[in-house]
């Protein structure tokens, strides 16, 4: 049975507040911030009755061996492997709130499978649910995203001299991508005609006083649409065809189909803006339904 350390220098409360304020200061996603703080107000309410105790906030080795023990506690409450693997990315963020280097401590060895798009038939109702959409805006920003793969940044960022449009051809320049990376994303002819139908009405709300005569994508006062507006327009729609998904999961379903298709590893990162093709190759793994299908192959009927 673990012994109760004799002394803690602070209380578990005091800790965790530190942390929090320190947590507060990094430039972190708030779901980032607040999931760290409940994977390392875990650890140190454990660490507070383990025999490894206020040493483990301190001293190297013992730090080391706390943070081990505690991956196989979690490890013993079933939890996944990248449940565990998050933990311990937040207790390394704790680590150097407190001025200490990362505990030595391996990660979980995680299945790989492709990112999550969309199956075949899923795509023809998102995108049958598209169609109905009244306005033009709405459908112009699905069709961009389910085929070009933009990001949700990259895709709010456009300005109206990011979109060239032909009756042949169409590109859509993305300026600074992730990593600051400049591409041209080639425009298919089902996404020019969804943005060539936005830019006649974009031009009508020009006219209106204020309007942000630069930003492609206007909200209904003229002001340039923000990340979170866009993707909650994507979220509707999907919504409407009984499916639940993001901008992200557009992308993924792009990519995918560039991949699956046969298309050269290379150039779909290119037009993807991946900066290392192992990014892009792991869209050629299998997926979870991939997996259920070879499974459901192998039946032998009596």
């Amino acid at each position: 049975m673990a012994k109760k350390p004799e002394a803690w220098p602070v209380k578990v409360d005091v800790i965790i507040a530190a942390y929090a304020g320190w947590l507060s200061r990094q430039p972190l996603a708030k779901r980032s911030r607040d999931a760290y703080r409940a994977q390392v107000c875990g650890f140190v309410e454990w660490l507070a009755t383990s025999e490894h105790g206020a040493a483990a906030l301190s001293e190297s080795s013992e730090r080391d061996w706390a943070v081990r023990d505690y991956k196989r506690f979690v490890k013993s409450k079933k939890w996944k492997p990248s449940s565990v693997n998050q933990a311990l990315a937040a207790i390394d963020n704790f680590y150097r709130s407190l001025g200490l280097a990362r505990p030595e401590v391996a990660r979980e060895e995680l299945t790989q499978v492709a990112p999550r798009a969309l199956e075949p038939e899923d795509q023809r109702r998102f995108l049958r649910a598209v169609e109905q959409r009244p306005s033009t805006r709405d459908r112009a920003i699905a069709v961009t995203f389910f085929y070009t793969g933009l990001r949700l940044a990259e895709l709010a960022a456009l300005d109206a001299d990011d979109v060239a449009l032909s009756a042949r051809r169409g590109r859509i320049t993305v300026r600074s991508g992730k990593g600051d990376l400049y591409r041209e994303v080639p425009v298919n002819s089902a996404c020019r005609q969804a943005l060539s139908d936005w830019a006649l009405d974009r031009s009508e709300t020009l006219a209106a006083e204020g309007t942000n005569q630069s930003a492609w994508w206007l909200s209904r006062t003229g002001s340039r649409m923000t990340p979170r507006a866009i993707d909650l327009v994507v979220r509707k729609i999907a919504k409407s065809a009984g499916l639940e998904l993001s901008a992200h999961v557009l992308r993924h379903t792009y990519v995918t189909n560039l991949i699956r298709s046969g298309a050269d590893v290379v150039l779909v990162a290119e037009i993807a803006g991946h900066r290392r093709l192992d990014t892009t190759r792991r869209y050629s793994l299998p997926s979870e339904a991939d997996r259920d299908a070879v499974a459901e192959a192998v039946i032998v009927e009596t």
